[in-house]
């Protein structure tokens, strides 16, 4: 296997990042995320355990470095860490830099420890909110102490965490302090992320209520922290500063004011093992069906064949007080 990128995209991205949905199940329903009453996909259209190994170990071999596993929540998945144990072996031949995921935190205190022995460094957490009602309206299932319960469990099992946060104006915009701080008290990185227009109910009004643009969130923050740009490259969308006062990195993720797709080099594969090219697009290409149908040489033509259809960039936009280039698919679907 050759250490040079072999995928390349049309505007010579080189592709290194696959972003991994094992399940588009959750034990949340957090109300930007998923509808209150969600209809799961059969079973037999999700990949198996063992053909999302085999799906991703060709990406590995065709040059992806980090993998993030993502849902859903990906640690509802029955079996789950038959999965990531797979994985680990790539990073055990070095052929993998880093395997992490992105979880809601609920069952970590389940998981941490093995996760943490297959090679899962660091974990990110998305929470949005320090306030048990608050969480209970986002999340509609309430479970808020189990969620401190994990994060504590990640820790003990020397698991690095990131909090991410959805700005959500109207709900969570006076915590941004609180959030800060206790993220400092704590040795947790931050990252806020503007809500984006995914989902059946996103074109009438509903994220564009929400929609808390970062810049302003930045200024709230600057108020009363000392925030430095730093040239920050995690292989992800945030821009990066450092507090002054504690050392911690906030992030900012701002695919509506300010989009990141100029440096894109992901793509995302769906329990289902659609191939998506751009979160914000629709176009995807079917490799489960290749996977299940086809040999080897099938499967490398259908990947090679997808990132060669990877936009620049995608079309959210909140201007003028409406929402274009919504998504009519609910971000579980995809993968956070």
């Amino acid at each position: 296997m050759t250490d040079m990128p072999q995928l390349i995209d049309p505007f010579a991205r080189a592709i290194t990042y696959l972003r991994v949905s094992v399940t588009d199940r959750c034990d949340f329903r957090c109300v930007y995320c998923m509808s209150e009453n969600m209809t799961f996909l059969p079973k037999a259209e999700l990949l198996s355990l063992e053909e999302l190994d085999r799906l991703c170990t060709r990406f590995v071999e065709l040059g992806i470095r980090k993998l993030r596993i993502t849902g859903g929540e990906p640690l509802v998945r029955k079996g789950i860490m038959t999965y990531f144990e797979a994985m680990s072996r790539h990073l055990a031949s070095g052929a993998l830099d880093e395997l992490t995921l992105t979880s809601n935190g609920s069952q970590l205190r389940r998981f941490a420890q093995p996760l943490a022995d297959c090679g899962v460094k660091r974990i990110n957490v998305s929470l949005d909110t320090l306030d048990e009602q608050k969480f209970k309206d986002i999340t509609r299932w309430g479970r808020f102490a189990q969620v401190m319960d994990g994060v504590d469990a990640a820790q003990e099992a020397g698991i690095r965490i990131k909090i991410n946060a959805v700005a959500l104006k109207g709900t969570n915009d006076d915590e941004a302090y609180k959030m800060v701080e206790w993220c400092g008290a704590r040795g947790f990185d931050l990252t806020f992320i503007e809500v984006m227009p995914m989902g059946e109910d996103m074109g009438d009004g509903l994220r564009l209520d929400q929609f808390w643009d970062l810049k302003d969130v930045r200024a709230h923050l600057a108020a009363n922290w000392t925030l430095t740009d730093i040239p920050l490259n995690t292989g992800g969308p945030a821009r990066y500063v450092r507090v002054e006062e504690t050392g911690q990195k906030i992030g900012f993720i701002t695919p509506l004011s300010h989009n990141f797709c100029e440096s894109c080099n992901r793509v995302r594969l769906t329990c289902t093992g659609q191939l998506f090219m751009c979160l914000g697009q629709e176009d995807e290409a079917d490799l489960r069906k290749v996977l299940r149908e086809g040999t080897p040489a099938a499967l490398d033509k259908a990947i090679h064949t997808a990132i060669a259809r990877k936009p620049k960039g995608h079309d959210f936009d909140y201007s003028r007080q409406n929402v274009t280039g919504t998504m009519t698919r609910h971000m579980s679907h995809t993968g956070g």
